[in-house]
């Protein structure tokens, strides 16, 4: 490519070049006005640098042959791709608005309701791309566009793959850091769900205005990513509710098998969100529990020694780069692109990665074979002073003079703390059991699964079993919405639970009357429910926008959203049809919320004007020409050019409509015709 310069002398896909909007690291993103599709787009044009690199190439048609074979209002199409002089571009949509990163940092956070709309638009989006076999492998709020109009679009699918295809390369990982699946971190196969997982990823952050996980190289976010949990949203920002939180956490499952399996059963939870925020009606898949390890309710985890966790992972297990893309300040389109890594490079990594992958493999066998004989062969039942009876397990060797062999120390009664120190003193780690207890501290040692005094081999992980403290009872918040103030706190009081009360207005529900109830489901007695009473509907003011110009659809569509009724009349005898020529609300007037906006619409039928496809017309006679245009009721204007050899005078040479293309009638064409010079003619 040869600048903008050159751009913009250049007939793109029948488009003119208006201005360049945006740049990207291995593409320039214009504006420009096409002729064939009669609307503005954008044009995406390769760099020079990159034109030559048939990697780069390929990689840059992909982008659009991913999304081309399908359409849909919440992805940018594409219309066109190829190449013209060694200068390869893009076609697409042009979206005007501004990203959705751009949009959280000016809002600071959004509200659950408008996050969640966002959300159900972008999920539908990804649907129609994974019903294609598309994975976008890339979600994140700065390839999330918001346009003038309200309409979320999903952009660059730059480093999209089909997800059907063999040729996924599982040793580099694309994609933001702060966005990405732990499946993609590890430089694994990635599928819809790994979307599913970045999006979740970008609720986060429209909820909270920050994202989960941040440090200060790529490699610390993704390590993040692979082995700490996603924090609750509500921890963060405390007003968000219940079921979003639960969607949070679904979609951001470590397992894939774990998050929504589609984006379509996503979607089904982000609508019932919007109407029962409080409910808690996400399904999450069960935890299955570690063999030989007793699992309770209170205790989903288990805590190993610091230093001997086998899961533990370092700088070279996450494949990514050292330094993150970062997003340009374009608000009207992105070019977020990835550099491939040699192909070479990777087999070698792949073939090193295997081999000490079933060094691994082998080396876990081995251990848990001897964990599983021993626990099986050693279990007994044991009860502790406090006449409480656990699971316990013992574990011993017979090799009490080797080197590797310690004496397990007398841990009972100890709080976790001491317990954990008192072992790793003498190089043992642990496993722990939480159990409830009415007499044994909370955090304390109940019992230890090898007894004190035995010799065990070192690094053994002894099975603690940890007082969870006295149970605690649950019961099941009554319902009391509808019901007044004072009838609802003393349902509530009844049932053991402490009030507190909230107060809020509602279009739905009468004055006085309670709106909801937080916490629901089954909690702990004692815990304090908050009411929120109805104050009854408060009438607000609504600023009027510009309907003139919008489809009566449109316009519609606004006056709905902003509580407003709608009349609409008809007229015949101006404007385009089906849009808006007046309303009875000018721009910039507040009217009351309910009151009736009355809307002029267009029903003029426009006349049909009959169309010409031109022929060539540059060899014919100047008089062939004219009576060709004349006969097809089209115009003409006459242009003399005298730079024409003798045997062309008289000719047409020039015609400013190309041949095959299509004019209305009464089109004025013009011809330059071949003439002599004023100095033959002396």
């Amino acid at each position: 490519m040869k600048g903008i310069g050159y751009v913009k002398k250049r007939n793109v896909f029948s488009c003119e070049i208006i201005e360049q909007i945006g740049t990207g690291g291995m593409s320039d993103v214009y504006k420009a006005k096409c002729h064939k599709l009669n609307r503005y787009v954008a044009i995406k044009v390769m760099k020079s640098e990159f034109s030559e690199d048939k990697t780069f190439v390929s990689k840059f048609r992909a982008e659009a042959q991913s999304v081309a074979g399908f359409t849909h209002p919440n992805v940018v199409n594409v219309y066109d791709v190829g190449d013209e002089n060694g200068v390869y571009y893009i076609v697409m949509e042009l979206v005007e608005g501004i990203t959705l990163k751009k949009y959280i940092e000016k809002r600071g956070k959004i509200p659950f309701k408008e996050a969640v709309s966002i959300a159900i638009q972008v999920a539908n989006g990804l649907d129609a791309a994974h019903k294609h076999n598309i994975v976008h492998r890339d979600i994140k709020p700065q390839n999330i566009i918001i346009s003038k109009e309200g309409k979320v679009k999903v952009t660059d699918f730059g480093i999209a793959k089909v997800a059907s295809s063999s040729t996924i390369n599982s040793s580099s990982t694309m994609g933001s850091v702060h966005y990405i699946s732990p499946e993609q971190a590890r430089g694994g196969y990635s599928d819809a769900r790994s979307d599913i997982y970045s999006l979740g990823i970008t609720i986060f952050e429209m909820l909270t205005g920050t994202v989960p996980f941040d440090g200060d190289s790529t490699v610390a976010v993704a390590v993040q990513h692979i082995q700490d949990e996603i924090p609750a949203p509500s921890t963060v920002a405390a007003d968000i509710p219940l079921s979003i939180d639960r969607i949070v956490i679904k979609c951001t499952q470590k397992k894939p098998d774990r998050r929504y399996q589609t984006a379509a059963e996503l979607i089904t939870d982000l609508k019932k969100a919007l109407v029962m925020p409080d409910e808690d009606f996400v399904k999450m898949a069960p935890v299955y529990a570690a063999a030989g390890v007793a699992a309770t309710a209170s205790s989903d985890t288990e805590e190993v020694n610091a230093g001997e966790n086998d899961d533990a992972l370092s700088d070279d297990d996450i494949f990514l780069e050292d330094d993150e893309n970062e997003d340009s300040d374009n608000e009207l389109q992105e070019d977020d692109e990835d550099v491939d890594i040699d192909d070479e490079d990777n087999d070698k990594l792949d073939l090193i990665m295997k081999i000490i992958g079933i060094g691994i493999a082998v080396i876990i066998l081995i251990v848990t074979i001897f964990v599983i004989v021993k626990l099986v062969g050693s279990t007994k039942s044991h009860k502790n002073e406090n006449t409480e009876t656990v699971s316990t397990t013992e574990e011993t060797v017979s090799t009490a003079n080797s080197k590797d062999t310690v004496t397990v120390p007398k841990v009972e009664g100890m709080t976790k703390d001491e317990a954990v120190k008192a072992l790793n003193d003498v190089g043992l780690g642990y496993k722990q059991v939480v159990q409830s207890s009415k007499t044994v501290a909370k955090d304390t040692v109940i019992s230890q699964g090898t007894k004190a005094g035995a010799k065990v081999a070192k690094n053994t992980q002894i099975i603690l079993t940890i007082s969870g403290g006295e149970e605690v009872v649950n019961t099941t918040v009554p319902s009391v919405t509808g019901e007044s103030e004072s009838d609802a706190r003393e349902k509530l009081e009844s049932a053991g639970f402490k009030v507190s009360v909230d107060y809020d207005y509602s279009s739905t529900v009468d004055e006085g009357k309670v709106i909801k109830a937080s916490p629901s489901g089954s909690v702990a007695q004692g815990t304090t429910v908050t009411i929120t009473v109805s104050r009854g509907k408060q009438i607000k003011n609504v600023t009027m926008a510009n309907l003139v110009g919008k489809t009566e659809s449109e316009a519609r569509q606004w006056l709905e959203n902003n509580g407003l009724k709608v009349n609409a009349s008809y007229t015949t005898s101006s404007g385009t049809y089906g849009y808006v020529v007046s309303s009875d609300y000018s721009e910039g007037t507040s009217v009351p919320e309910g009151t009736t906006v009355t809307i002029t619409v267009s029903h003029k039928q426009e006349e049909v004007k009959k169309t010409v496809t031109m022929i060539n017309l540059v060899g014919k006679t100047e008089q062939e020409a004219i009576k060709w245009i004349k006969d097809n009721g089209l115009n003409y204007t006459t242009k003399n050019d005298t730079t024409v050899s003798e045997d062309k005078v008289g000719l047409v040479t020039a015609c400013d409509k190309s041949s095959g293309s299509t004019v209305n009638e009464g089109t004025t064409i013009t011809i330059t015709v071949g003439a002599k010079s004023d100095a033959a003619q002396n």
